[in-house]
C-alpha cells in the first residue's frame, strides 16, 4: 500500500453544502478494508481506543459532518493554527497550516463516538465548488493523525518526529490526491488551458516563419496529429498583471453548471479502478472525440507513453519559455530585513514527429540558489553536479510543464523604495511614494509594465489629491492606481526614480455601514460606528488617536484575506519583465540535441511576472516573520 497512488472516493459539494458528484472506488476500498480489519485485529489494548473507521459514509453523512466542521473550524477551510475556539480532536487543534487543506470529517459524530475520523480528506475551493480527494493510506497513519489530535501541547517542533510534517513526508499519495483535486477543479471551472509557451523576438536561426506564424496566430501550421493546437503566445507587450491571487474560503458565485458527463469520463479513463494515469484533460477529451486509426499506431519497435497518445505529424520545432513569478515583501525598516523569492518553472512545447528523446543541460543552477526541482513524469534527471543539471525527456504533446524550482533573484528587487501612509484626519490620509524601478537592471532586460495598487477594502475612495513625478493614477471605489510604466513604453536598459505624493479622501465614516463579515475568528461585524469623539483638547497625539481609533472601529477582515487584517496598509507593485530570467536559470538552444536526430529549430523565451510584491506601509502595523535567533 505504501507505493504509488490510489483514491478511495472523491466528492464534489456546492455553495449550499450538498453533495452535486461523487465516485467511490470498490477496488482500492477493499484494500482499505483489508488493512483496516489486519490493524484492528493486531492493535494491542493500548491502542484500542485508536480502532479505525473502515466505512465510506454516504453523500448525506459527509454534507453533515462537512457542515459540522465549518461550524466547528470557523470556515471550510478552518483555523489552521490552535486558537481560543479551537476543541480536542479538531484539526486546528494540530496548530498546523496545512490542515487547511487536508482536513478531517467525523462521520455521524454523535452515533460512534470519537473512532468515526474520515482522514486525510484533500480539500480544494474552485470556482462554486469544494472537490473532497480520499486518498488511500495505511491505517496506522490515521491513528498517528488521531493521537496529534489530542496531544496537550501544539505546532511543529524543528527535527522532532512526531509531527504532521514528518507524517505526510512518508505519504506520496498525499501529493497525487492533490494533483487529481486541482485537476478536477479545473474541469468543473473550465479552467483547462494549457502552460503559455511565448515565441521570442528574435527568433533562432531556421525559426522565423515559426515564430512569424505563431505570433500571428495561424495555429494550424503547427498542428497536433489529432488533437487541437495549444495557442502559443507571441511576445507582444501585455497591460495584463499576471498576480498571485489570494484564494478565498467561500466558493465564488455564479460559475458554470456542473459538468457531471464529462467529470464521469474524465475520471473513468485519467484513473481506472481508483489508480492515477494521465491527469490531462486535453488528452482524454481527445481521445473520447477522435479515438485511434491504423495511422495513429505507433512503430512495434517503440513504447508510446500514456502522456502522448497521438504522434504528431509536420512541420518540427521546439519551444522553450522560462517562466517567474517574483514575491517580495518590502519594509524599508532597519529591524525587519526585505524578502523576495522566485517561483519558476520552464514550459515546453516540442512539436517532433515519431517518439524521440530530447536532452539538454540546464545551466545557472547555482547562480540561482536553486532550492527545490520537481520534473514531469516524461523526463528522466540524474543528479545534477555543479553549475548544470542534466535533463532527458520523451515529450508529451502540446504545452506542458517540464520542471518547476523555487529561488532566489539574483539580480535584486526590479522596484525597491518605500511607502508611507498617514491619516491626518479621520477621513482623510496623506501618502508618499518613493520608488527605484529596474535599478542594476541592463538590456536585454525590459519592463514591460509597471502598476502599483493602494488598497483600502475597508473604506470607500472619494478622491484624492496629487501629481506623480511620472504616470498616470486612476481610482476605483476601494483603491488607488499609479501606472507607472505603460504598456507600449517600456523601460529597458536604464533605471528610473519615480515618486509620488498626495492625500486620499474617504468617505466619513460615521455614514459607511459595515457590510456582514464572518471574520476568522467568527466575528460579526454588522453595525455603524457611533464611537464617541473626544475634544480635540484632551488628545495629546492625534496621529495616535485616530490609528487606536480605527483600529478599534474596522473588524478583523477574512483569514482569507491576510492582507486586509485589522489595520494593516500596503501597496500592491503588479509589472512584467523579458528578456531574461531574474534567477539566472536559462536554457542554450544550442546544446538542445534531439534522438533521432532531426533538423528542428529550438527557441527560448522568458517572461517575468509579479505575484505578490508588497510594499508595507513604512509608518504603519506590519506582519512579519520573526528571525531565527542564533
Amino acid at each position: 500500500m505504501s507505493g504509488g497512488c490510489s483514491i478511495r472516493a472523491i466528492w464534489i459539494l456546492n455553495s449550499l453544502d450538498s453533495v452535486v458528484f461523487s465516485r467511490r472506488f470498490p477496488v482500492v476500498e477493499k484494500r482499505w478494508q483489508a488493512a483496516c480489519k489486519s490493524e484492528n485485529e493486531n492493535a494491542s489494548e493500548e491502542s484500542f481506543s485508536y480502532a479505525v473507521y473502515s466505512l465510506l459514509p454516504a453523500d448525506s453523512e459527509l454534507a453533515s459532518a462537512f457542515v459540522e466542521r465549518k461550524q466547528r473550524e470557523g470556515s471550510a477551510r478552518g483555523f489552521g493554527i490552535r486558537v481560543s475556539q479551537s476543541s480536542k480532536g479538531s484539526d486546528s487543534w494540530v496548530d498546523d497550516p496545512i490542515t487547511r487543506h487536508i482536513v478531517g470529517l467525523y462521520i455521524n459524530k454523535g452515533e460512534e463516538g470519537e473512532n468515526n475520523l474520515l482522514w486525510p480528506l484533500i480539500l480544494h475551493i474552485k470556482g462554486n465548488y469544494f472537490v473532497i480527494v480520499l486518498p488511500l493510506v495505511e491505517p496506522r497513519y490515521l491513528k498517528a493523525y488521531t493521537r496529534l489530535c489530542k496531544r496537550s501541547d501544539c505546532g511543529n517542533a524543528i527535527g522532532a518526529d512526531d509531527s504532521l510534517s514528518s507524517l505526510l513526508l512518508d505519504l506520496p499519495s498525499i501529493t497525487g490526491a492533490f494533483m487529481v483535486a486541482h485537476a478536477i477543479g479545473d474541469i468543473i471551472s473550465a479552467d483547462v488551458t494549457e502552460p503559455e509557451v511565448v515565441v521570442s523576438a528574435s527568433p533562432s536561426v531556421g525559426g522565423l516563419l515559426d515564430s512569424l506564424t505563431g505570433s500571428i496566430g495561424i495555429s494550424g501550421i503547427s498542428s497536433r496529429a489529432k488533437p487541437v493546437a495549444a495557442p502559443v503566445a507571441s511576445s507582444v507587450p501585455s497591460n495584463t498583471a499576471v498576480a498571485g491571487a489570494v484564494a478565498a474560503d467561500a466558493p465564488k458565485i455564479g460559475s458554470r453548471p456542473l459538468d457531471k458527463d464529462a467529470l464521469r469520463t474524465f475520471i473513468s479513463s485519467s484513473m481506472p479502478f481508483g489508480t492515477p494515469l494521465d491527469l490531462s484533460y486535453s488528452n482524454i477529451f481527445t481521445i473520447k472525440v477522435n479515438g485511434f486509426s491504423s495511422s495513429d499506431l505507433p512503430p512495434p519497435d517503440l513504447k508510446q507513453p500514456a502522456w502522448k497518445p497521438y504522434l504528431y505529424k509536420g512541420k518540427q520545432r521546439m519551444l522553450f519559455t522560462v517562466h517567474e513569478t517574483i514575491h517580495a515583501a518590502m519594509y524599508d525598516r532597519d529591524e525587519i530585513p526585505d524578502n523576495i523569492s522566485v517561483s519558476g518553472q520552464i514550459n515546453c512545447r516540442a512539436e517532433l514527429e515519431g517518439l524521440p528523446d530530447v536532452s539538454f543541460p540546464l545551466t545557472g543552477l547555482n547562480t540561482a540558489h536553486v532550492e527545490g526541482l520537481s520534473f514531469h513524469p516524461c523526463a528522466q534527471v540524474p543528479e545534477h553536479h555543479a553549475d548544470k543539471q542534466a535533463v532527458m525527456f520523451s515529450p508529451p504533446l502540446g504545452n506542458f510543464v517540464l520542471m518547476r524550482y523555487q529561488a532566489t533573484c539574483s539580480l535584486g528587487p526590479p522596484i525597491k523604495g518605500f511607502y508611507q501612509l498617514s491619516m491626518v484626519s479621520e477621513d482623510k490620509g496623506a501618502f508618499l511614494f518613493k520608488l527605484h524601478l529596474m535599478e542594476g537592471y541592463k538590456a536585454p532586460l525590459t519592463m514591460e509594465f509597471c502598476t502599483v495598487s493602494m488598497p483600502f477594502p475597508r473604506r470607500r475612495v472619494v478622491s484624492f489629491d496629487g501629481t506623480p513625478s511620472i504616470g498616470t493614477v486612476s481610482t476605483t471605489e476601494h483603491s488607488v492606481e499609479w501606472k507607472i510604466v505603460t504598456s507600449g513604453r517600456g523601460l529597458s536598459g536604464r533605471s528610473i526614480e519615480a515618486t509620488f505624493p498626495g492625500t486620499v479622501t474617504f468617505a466619513p465614516w460615521q455614514t459607511q455601514r459595515l457590510s456582514s463579515s464572518r471574520s476568522g475568528f467568527g466575528i460579526i461585524a454588522d453595525e455603524d460606528s457611533d464611537v464617541e469623539t473626544q475634544n480635540s483638547n484632551n488628545v495629546v497625539n492625534i496621529e495616535d488617536f485616530l490609528m487606536d481609533k480605527m483600529s478599534n472601529d474596522l473588524p478583523p477582515a477574512d483569514l482569507e484575506e491576510p492582507f486586509c487584517w485589522q489595520a494593516y496598509e500596503y501597496a500592491k507593485v503588479s509589472f512584467k519583465i523579458v528578456g531574461a530570467s531574474l534567477s539566472g536559470m536559462s536554457i542554450d538552444p544550442k546544446a538542445v540535441s534531439i534522438y533521432p536526430a532531426v533538423k528542428a529549430p529550438v527557441d527560448f523565451s522568458t517572461q517575468v511576472t509579479s505575484g505578490d510584491y508588497i510594499l508595507w506601509n513604512t509608518l504603519g502595523k506590519c506582519p512579519s516573520a520573526a528571525a531565527e535567533k542564533a
